[in-house]
Parts: structure tokens; C-alpha cells; sequence
């Protein structure tokens, strides 16, 4: 008697059936991927801490509140910045930053600052430059840069930013300052003149931007780079913390 051996599929009944198994693959797959977009799409997404509004319409600072990670409204301040002849530079950048937040806050309605967060912080600050304790603002016209550049050339100053945090809910403000020490290269009166002419001096205090064609004039800095360019962000991290704002 003989035994028949059994019948092995043959390679059309292999392709079918293995055809079968990558169509049930993908069906659970695609199953799975559905049930993983909706529970994402089901899952609440949680508001930022907070708003920054930043009371300035500086270029430098919106670039550097950016850093933090935050919302950012900008919001320009029209604050008094005129101060006493005898206000040493501390006072002058604490006062001002103070002004400024405090001028923002008081103009605009809180709900609109918040915009959605379940904080506002307004965030003032000012910047000034100090020659042996004497603060220097910003140039009134190219000669008065020229001036300010030629008493810097060659020596080390302080730049002097003052930053105030102000929850417009509760009127609570955090004011600090930071002091970052700048040493100026030698430059010839034709290198003043020159830089003087790309128009970056006027608009900033001491009448040289650190971050821009100004880099060049300098020889060293200690301190906080950031500092010097308008909006020290690491000091405004660890302000936040007072108002229970916590940053990675």
C-alpha cells in the first residue's frame, strides 16, 4: 500500500497567502496609527506659562525675549527716560526699566496682554554705558558719537542694563540690574569717523552696537554678552522664577 505524500501548496497559493499577511500587516497597522492620532488629537494641549510683553520696540531686545521659548507681545513704552544729573548708572537703568514696564502695563488692557496665557509679565529694560561711573546714553547727533567713541578708545567702560519683570495682575515688579565690563580697541580718529558714517551708533547707548560693525572696536568683555546688546536673557530667566515661571 502505498502512502500519497501531502500536496505543498504551490508557488501561486505562497504568493496569495503571503499577500494576505501584508494586507492584514498594514490594516492593523494603519488600525494602530489611527488610535495613536486621535488619542493625540483627544489629549488637552496645554497654554504656555506665560505672555512675555515686552515694553520696548528695540530690534536687538525682541530678538533676544525670543530665547526664552515664550509668547511675545510687543508692546512699544512711551515712558519719561529723563533722570537726574546725580543718579548713578544702577539706579538710572533700574528706574527707566521700571518706567517702561510700568507705562506698558498701565496703557493696555490685561486680557489682551495675556493673549490666552494664564500670566501676563511685562518686561521692561534700558541699557546704559558708564565712563569711570559717569553714564553715557545715547548719541544726540554724529559729533556727539564721535565724542562719546574717542573718550571710550583705548580705556574700559561698564555697560549698565537695568531689567524689571511687572505682572500687570497684581502690580508686583522684580527690578535687577547686571554690570558687564567692555575694554575698547585704540582707534584713530579716521576709524571713528568711518564707523560713525554706517549710521549704527545712533541709536545706541555709547554710540557703538556689540553686536553689529561695533564688535570690531572691541578688545574684550566680561560679563554677559547679552547684557551688553539690551536684554540679558539669562537674568531674565531666573527673574521668572519669582513669579513661579520656570524655563527648561
Amino acid at each position: 500500500m502505498t502512502t500519497s505524500e501531502p500536496q505543498r501548496p504551490n508557488k501561486r497559493q505562497q504568493l496569495d497567502e503571503r499577500q494576505q499577511l501584508d494586507e492584514n500587516q498594514q490594516l492593523d497597522e494603519n488600525q494602530q496609527l489611527d488610535e495613536n492620532q486621535q488619542s493625540d488629537e483627544t489629549q488637552p494641549t496645554s497654554a504656555p506659562a506665560a505672555t512675555l510683553v515686552l515694553a520696548s520696540a528695540s530690534p536687538r531686545r525682541q530678538e533676544l525675549i525670543a530665547k526664552l521659548g515664550l509668547p511675545v507681545i510687543i508692546r512699544p513704552s512711551d515712558a519719561d527716560e529723563n533722570t537726574p544729573p546725580d543718579w548713578s548708572p544702577a539706579t538710572i537703568v533700574e528706574e527707566l526699566s521700571l518706567r517702561k514696564a510700568r507705562a506698558v502695563a498701565e496703557a493696555t488692557d490685561r486680557s489682551e496682554l495675556a493673549g490666552g496665557a494664564p500670566l501676563a509679565i511685562v518686561v521692561g529694560s534700558d541699557t546704559i554705558v558708564a565712563l569711570a561711573g559717569e553714564a553715557m546714553g545715547k548719541p544726540k547727533d554724529e559729533s556727539d558719537a564721535e565724542a562719546m567713541l574717542s573718550r571710550l578708545q583705548g580705556r574700559s567702560h561698564e555697560v549698565y542694563t537695568g531689567v524689571t519683570l511687572l505682572d500687570p495682575g497684581t502690580g508686583r515688579a522684580v527690578t535687577r540690574h547686571q554690570v558687564t565690563k567692555v575694554r575698547m580697541k585704540t582707534l584713530s580718529p579716521e576709524q571713528i569717523r568711518r564707523y560713525v558714517a554706517t549710521g549704527e551708533p545712533m541709536d545706541k547707548a555709547g554710540a557703538y552696537g556689540i553686536q553689529g560693525g561695533g564688535a570690531l572696536l572691541v578688545e574684550s568683555i566680561e560679563g554677559d554678552f547679552y547684557g551688553v546688546m539690551g536684554l540679558p536673557v539669562s537674568l531674565v530667566a531666573g527673574m521668572l522664577e519669582s513669579f513661579d515661571i520656570v524655563l527648561p
